[in-house]
């Protein structure tokens, strides 16, 4: 679920605008310390091979790391020892390596980038060569920030590109080959609860039904969550096959003359709303009770988000817990369908490689309002990478924290 993600800008951005909520101090970056200098060298690395257990293996032919196990384990635990997230999705790679502080975390590394894992995808039922190739090298990148960093646990996912692609196991053992990452390919719901377990704390304070979504490359989840829970207990939940990568590749992109535009917009605005038409109907009634929440993890509502608050470079402090007016979202969105690519490119936030991507997103975000016609929306620039950290330091540290410490995990009731 990996998606249309806007890369950090190099400088911050001005003085925020617009209504913020929810802000939390559990993901703060930090530039990266330079590691010390070791007086012992030759004991240092034979407690990093006790820690990694995929270090110690023998290397394989290509040059690369042998297999290793899906959750990478320290064979015991210590203060201050770091835990790591990778997530890739059918767009994009990202990893988070966090250290615990109190009930929450610090992030003391991260990586993203745009891979199109999912390119073709579509029409083809494969991941092309050129995909891969350009998946297995930020994954190598990965691999090297894993090794440099103290880790005790981590855990790395894979999820619409690799479920659906006939060789995505053939791909997941190339990449357990030739970097040591074991990639687990996760279902669908456990996508839409990790999404839901890393941003739920971003959701807008009130007693009334809360609908959290995640736009991603290849899939969209929507997940309803029990009103007035302060842990979420999902009541019902849906993902579908349109991603802001294979809505594009399916409709094609909006371009031509302003009619033309029109038109592909509309039928991508068709073909994800008769997806999300089960989903509908389940939720009528739970719609019905008024007072709407609503809460956005993607690429694609953090990238809307900037432009209405017209920043000139990314800024996720400006953008994660931002309310934004729902109709505001909406005439971004009609914009950016109408707009022409080149257009499109010169917007800051967006730029050239998600100046045809970004309009598909715009498809999906409306046809989800149309659906759960909430009057405001909550933004996060969070999601299934927090979620897995979250799991992880409660699995571990759980038994040696108070109970009130511990990260609450998600509650699910049975859905038929």
């Amino acid at each position: 679920m990996a998606d249309l993600s806007p890369p950090d800008g190099k400088r911050r951005a001005g003085k925020k605008r617009g209504n913020k909520s929810g802000k939390v101090a559990d993901f703060r970056y930090k530039r990266p310390s330079r590691p010390k200098e070791k007086k012992k060298p030759q004991r240092q690395e034979k407690s990093r091979t006790r820690d990694y257990r995929w270090k110690s293996k023998p290397q394989s032919r290509k040059g690369g790391n042998a297999a290793a196990p899906a959750i990478m384990r320290a064979d015991k635990p210590r203060k201050g020892q770091a835990y790591a997230a990778l997530d890739l999705g059918t767009n994009n790679c990202r990893l988070l390596i966090a250290r615990p502080t109190g009930e929450n975390f610090t992030v003391i590394d991260a990586f993203s980038r745009v891979v199109k894992l999912g390119e073709g995808l579509t029409q083809s039922g494969e991941l092309s060569q050129d995909a891969m190739d350009r998946t297995v090298a930020a994954l190598g990148i990965c691999a090297e920030k894993l090794q440099r960093r103290n880790v005790a646990l981590a855990h790395s996912v894979a999820t619409e590109a690799c479920r659906r692609a006939r060789n995505g196991a053939e791909f997941i053992e190339r990449v357990r080959r030739e970097t040591g990452i074991a990639l687990n390919i996760i279902s669908a719901e456990e996508e839409a609860r990790l999404a839901v377990l890393g941003c739920h704390i971003l959701l807008e304070p009130g007693d009334g039904p809360a609908i959290i979504f995640d736009i991603g490359g290849g899939s969209t989840e929507l997940v309803l969550l029990e009103p007035g829970e302060r842990i979420p207990r999902i009541l019902d939940w849906q993902s579908v096959p349109w991603g802001v990568v294979s809505v594009t590749d399916t409709v094609g992109k909006c371009e031509g003359g302003e009619e033309k535009r029109a038109e592909k917009y509309a039928q991508m605005r068709k073909v994800v709303s008769e997806s999300f038409a089960p989903f509908a109907e389940r939720i009528a009634k739970s719609r019905e009770l008024g007072g709407l929440r609503l809460l956005g993890t993607s690429g694609t509502v953090t990238t809307l988000a900037s432009l209405h608050l017209e920043l000139p470079h990314y800024d996720r402090k400006a953008v994660d817990g931002l309310i934004v007016p729902a109709d505001s979202m909406r005439d971004i969105s009609t914009r950016l369908a109408t707009m022409s690519a080149s257009d499109r490119r010169t917007l800051p936030c967006i730029g050239h490689d998600r100046a045809d991507l970004v309009v598909a997103g715009c498809a999906i975000l409306e046809s989800i309002l149309d659906i759960w016609p909430a009057t405001r929306l909550g933004v996060a620039d969070r999601g299934i990478r927090e979620g897995i950290l979250r799991s992880l330091m409660a699995d571990q540290l759980g038994t040696q924290s108070p109970p009130t410490s511990r990260p609450p995990d998600l509650q699910w009731n049975n859905r038929k």
